[in-house]
């Protein structure tokens, strides 16, 4: 069992920086995918970034490369979500994810077949 907990969110000016994190209990953290989804007022969840249990392989949505890094402190059994250049479309509620597949696939794995969510952390950007 993995349990997540999101922390991080808030409201923020456009342009500005936030970042997420992601905390796992369970001793198997280490060999999950870790991802972050969002899901938008009136839209459905979608997929946002994704990394590999090692850290060395990282996918992100187009909306968000390049703005957007993941990554993964398997000692703090943490993940990360550092969001800069924030515009107000990326306003959603972000949750954390954990399955045991590849990075890669989480990316298009229905979001029902994906182990563990966490309850989300809200991230608003105002214009």
């Amino acid at each position: 069992q993995v349990q997540l907990v999101e922390s991080g969110g808030g409201l923020v000016q456009a342009g500005g920086s936030l970042r997420l994190s992601c905390a796992a209990s369970g001793r198997t953290f280490s060999s999950y995918a870790m991802g972050w989804f969002r899901q938008a007022p009136g839209k459905e969840r979608e997929f946002v970034a994704s990394i590999s249990w090692s850290g060395g392989s990282t996918y992100y949505a187009d909306s968000v490369k390049g703005r957007f890094t993941i990554s993964r402190d398997n000692a703090k059994n943490t993940v990360y979500l550092q969001m800069n250049s924030l515009k107000p479309e990326d306003t959603a509620v972000y949750y954390c994810a954990a399955d045991a597949t590849t990075a890669q696939r989480m990316r298009i794995m229905k979001l029902a077949g994906i182990d563990y969510w966490g309850k989300g952390t809200l991230v608003t950007v105002s214009s």
